[in-house]
């Protein structure tokens, strides 16, 4: 659009994290505006899971942390082979829902992200039913090749959206201006802005 940046009309489909099975459908336009601002993203998806099904996942998911009998803490997630311990699974299925929306923030026209390991994660036990996690993640920058550090803590229970804070450490010797506040599930995400912690 002239004067003022590209618009990008996508078609793509889904899968479902764990088994890989198809998950839907999506048309999407995103508008990247020539000033330095985040895109403007519309997008309609048709699921082939009903939203029942998605719940009773995300439950299942939940009662998987919460029969843990200690806190769950851990490191180098997936390990140097490409590993997850069982036990972690949970931990690192959160870090993949809540980073998406740091890896959503950063991303630019020309620079995209993937989390490549989850460095620490440290669960806080709390009085009421949410559960929280300290984590500390590394994202893959592309095409740069990058190792992006960021500390992110989540908060979430069914049925509530998965709230995320986090902090990056400055790069390129420039300063990072550090965190958004998003929010979604544990199968999707939307974002709002928050302050930083």
């Amino acid at each position: 659009i002239p004067d003022f940046g590209h618009k990008y009309y996508l078609q793509f489909s889904t899968e479902d994290y764990w088994t890989g099975e198809n998950a839907g459908s999506c048309l999407a336009t995103v508008l990247y505006p020539r000033k330095k601002s985040p895109p403007v993203v519309s997008i309609k998806c048709s699921h082939t899971k009903d939203q029942k099904e998605i719940q009773e996942e995300d439950n299942r998911l939940y009662q998987r942390i919460r029969q843990q009998t200690k806190p769950i803490t851990g490191s180098n997630i997936p390990d140097s082979y490409g590993n997850i311990e069982p036990a972690l699974e949970p931990a690192w299925a959160l870090a993949v829902a809540g980073s998406s929306s740091i890896m959503w923030e950063k991303s630019t026209e020309d620079l995209g992200y993937f989390l490549a390991q989850v460095k620490s994660v440290k669960q806080w036990m709390r009085k009421d039913d949410f559960l929280e996690f300290d984590y500390t993640v590394l994202l893959h920058e592309m095409p740069t090749q990058e190792m992006i550090s960021c500390h992110m803590r989540l908060t979430w229970l069914p049925g509530h959206p998965l709230r995320e804070k986090h902090f990056c450490a400055p790069q390129k010797h420039r300063l990072e201006e550090g965190s958004g506040l998003g929010s979604g599930s544990a199968t999707g995400l939307s974002e709002e802005r928050g302050t930083n912690f």
